[in-house]
């Protein structure tokens, strides 16, 4: 395992963090959460929603669930993967219940997304009992400060969660996404990372075999993040694909590390900064608005919802083909 020294360790930590603020203005009167609240109300499908959260038993991924579950009053099918599922079960118990109970569920799927082999377990098993899929959520997270580590498939972990299995979700569950769209109802993907905060990627070196370190992996994700969203929107007219910048959250992520200096790093760094902080609650809001006010194609939103356009984009058609092969080989799951 490639490690690094402890003042690098300590600079990524505050460099990586700072990238992550956020100031964005708005030209609104109304106070930009009141106005993503009011906007998320009038969501009312004819429909019967539903609605997957890969990462939803904590931080941001807890906020989109309870958001989405508070609109549409409960009536919705909602699925939330991850990996703890008593937080899971204290997370559905509290939210509201359905008008009917026997047409509309809320449920838990345990997995461990830093394995290929098990989304694709869990997206089978989805697809045998799903005839359609109206929303994917994703915001799995992973806060280390290790040199790259490989799973037994050969992928970094890290990038693991904030890329590969991602992709793997939407390519694989794309046909209950298709089967929604060609009913007339919502058909959209939503990857909660660091839209606008990633930087060049090195196209002979996709997944950093060669060239891992912290910073890169920082800036990669969120560029093969928006590569990723981009094909798939080229490749699915009709459907809706949003990668957003959620900026700085108050979360349980650094909490959870297995490193010592990042935990004590990211307790100091919530108190410093905690006035620059959103509540989970309150960036679950944003992140539907931003998703929910989209339509047909490739978008990217900032913090609070915000189209930011192709702001910091680092892509082309010869870097979305590349990580696009790469990344169907690297997630293809051995048969044997």
């Amino acid at each position: 395992m490639q490690l690094i020294s402890f003042p690098s360790l300590l600079l990524s930590i505050i460099v990586i963090l700072l990238s992550y603020l956020s100031f964005s203005k708005s030209t609104s009167n109304m106070h930009p959460l009141a106005a993503a609240r009011t906007a998320n109300a009038a969501f009312n499908p004819t429909y019967k929603p539903v609605a997957i959260f890969v990462g939803g038993t904590a931080g941001i991924g807890q906020g989109l669930v309870e958001a989405f579950s508070r609109h549409t009053k409960g009536n919705a099918h909602i699925v939330i993967v991850g990996r703890n599922r008593a937080a899971a079960d204290t997370i559905i118990a509290a939210l509201p219940k359905p008008s009917d109970n026997a047409q509309y569920t809320h449920e838990f799927v345990q997995c461990d997304v830093t394995l290929m082999k098990n989304v694709e377990s869990v997206t089978k098993e989805l697809l045998t009992r799903l005839p359609k899929i109206n929303f994917l959520f994703m915001s799995p997270g992973f806060m280390t400060m290790d040199g790259r580590t490989e799973t037994p498939e050969g992928i970094d972990r890290k990038l693991a969660v904030h890329y590969y299995a991602r992709w793997k979700f939407v390519d694989d569950l794309l046909p209950a996404l298709r089967r929604a769209n060609s009913a007339g109802e919502d058909a959209k993907v939503l990857s909660v990372l660091a839209a606008g905060k990633g930087g060049e990627i090195n196209l002979d070196d996709l997944g950093l075999k060669k060239t891992y370190s912290v910073s890169n992996a920082a800036l990669a994700a969120p560029t093969y993040n928006d590569l990723m969203l981009q094909e798939f929107a080229e490749k699915n007219p009709g459907l809706t694909f949003v990668h957003s910048y959620p900026g700085f959250v108050k979360t349980g992520l650094g909490s959870s590390s297995n490193s010592r200096l990042v935990r004590f790093g990211m307790s100091a760094l919530t108190t410093l900064f905690s006035p620059l902080y959103t509540t989970y609650q309150d960036s679950g809001e944003y992140m539907l608005h931003g998703l929910l006010g989209k339509k047909e194609g490739f978008f990217r939103v900032g913090s609070q919802g915000e189209d930011i356009g192709m702001k910091r984009y680092f892509g082309s058609e010869e870097a979305r083909k590349r990580l696009w092969e790469h990344t169907a080989q690297a997630t293809k799951v051995s048969s044997n």
